[in-house]
């Protein structure tokens, strides 16, 4: 063997050496470092990472009080070490059930912790001023004590995983890419159990065309889910009928359109609070401040009323009338039959689209 193939081939093999002997003592990596951890009340933007449960979630897009894990919103990047990890916990410590019972009107502040005279404990999500933990689910989670924020009725940091709704967390998201907050997923399916008839009623695909057409609808009343209160202030002082023997005990102005079908009027707040077990006539702003609330108006009127059209609009999708039916009861009087030609195909545009993410047809008579 030549000098110079001598020295090529032992220079060959101590590098074959070295990798053997360099490989056994190479660490496997670590863990990376836990981000911030995640608060319910901050707000995110797409790319932003925080950490829950020793994992580090990045934000898909906009978001707010919707929890890592329960949330399609959150990208899982996988688990973390060091720093708190977000683990979800609160003042009232884990493992104990020692919590002060709640008390109306006693001011909360974001993770305290109570029992409520049902025996169960709820965390708050959000500061309030002692709203009712069953009722205002925007501000209260149901808490166990093992220091996890359960799903339950929850409206908005932790939705069940399997809502039992035709529509996804995921094809709502897709729905509302550029939805407000506010108006959250769980407050929706939270809101569900006002009316169990919504969206549960013929086969499957009535079930997810009457869904579609709600949504159609709260998307063109709402600007696709981004305003909670009527925009023109002006309007405001005209919604107190005077004549109704219980007034406006909120104010003159104070019952202006808000949540997703925009309730207006005292006679409304008066007519869907008592139908609802709330009482919006004294405390309207419960519509723009809960969003179970908000929603729950929303599926009152499409369940109950029938505007100025013949029937609700529940009715109307289950019964086969179409989706035409639900504008006119909605706002019929002022849009259909040449009224407003155009707003009445934004209506008919949303369902179409919102139709095709469920992956049903549209079915008959679209228009009024």
């Amino acid at each position: 063997m030549s000098r110079q193939r001598l020295i090529a081939f032992l220079a060959a093999l101590a590098a074959v050496v070295g990798l053997v002997v360099l490989v056994p003592l190479s660490s496997p990596a670590s863990a990376a470092s836990c981000a911030a951890a995640w608060k319910s009340s901050s707000v995110y933007t797409g790319g932003m990472s925080a950490s829950y449960n020793s994992h580090n979630w990045s934000a898909k897009w906009w978001t707010q009080g919707e929890t890592p894990g329960a949330a399609d919103v959150w990208a899982d990047q996988g688990t973390c070490s060091g720093g708190s990890g977000g683990t979800g916990g609160s003042t009232g410590g884990t493992g104990s059930c020692s919590y002060p019972a709640w008390a109306a009107g006693h001011a909360y502040v974001t993770g305290d912790i109570v029992r409520y005279s049902n025996g169960l404990n709820y965390i708050a999500t959000h500061d309030n001023p002692g709203y009712d933990p069953t009722i205002s689910t925007w501000y209260w989670s149901p808490y166990t004590c093992s220091g996890s924020i359960t799903g339950g009725t929850s409206g908005g940091t932790n939705p069940p995983p399997s809502s039992g709704f035709v529509v996804s967390e995921a094809q709502f998201n897709q729905m509302f890419p550029g939805r407000n907050s506010f108006y959250t997923y769980g407050g929706l399916t939270a809101a569900l159990s006002a009316y169990p008839g919504f969206a549960t009623t013929g086969s499957d695909t009535v079930k997810k065309q009457e869904a579609a057409a709600f949504l159609a609808n709260v998307s063109h009343e709402t600007g696709g889910l981004v305003y909670i209160v009527e925009q023109n202030t002006a309007n405001y002082p005209h919604y107190c009928d005077a004549s109704q023997p219980y007034g406006c005990p909120a104010g003159q102005s104070a019952y202006y359109g808000r949540g997703p079908i925009q309730l207006s009027w005292n006679f409304n707040y008066k007519a869907a609070g008592d139908s609802l077990g709330i009482d919006l006539l004294d405390s309207p702003n419960l519509v723009q401040t809960d969003p179970a609330v908000a929603w729950k108006t929303g599926l009152w009127y499409w369940n109950t009323q029938s505007g100025p059209g013949t029937m609700t609009p529940h009715n109307a999708m289950v019964n086969g009338a179409g989706f035409g039916e639900t504008i006119r009861s909605i706002n019929g009087s002022i849009e259909c039959n040449g009224g407003n030609p155009g707003e009445v195909q934004d209506r008919v545009n949303a369902y179409q689209r919102f139709t095709s993410v469920l992956g049903v047809p549209t079915g008959g008579n679209l228009s009024c």
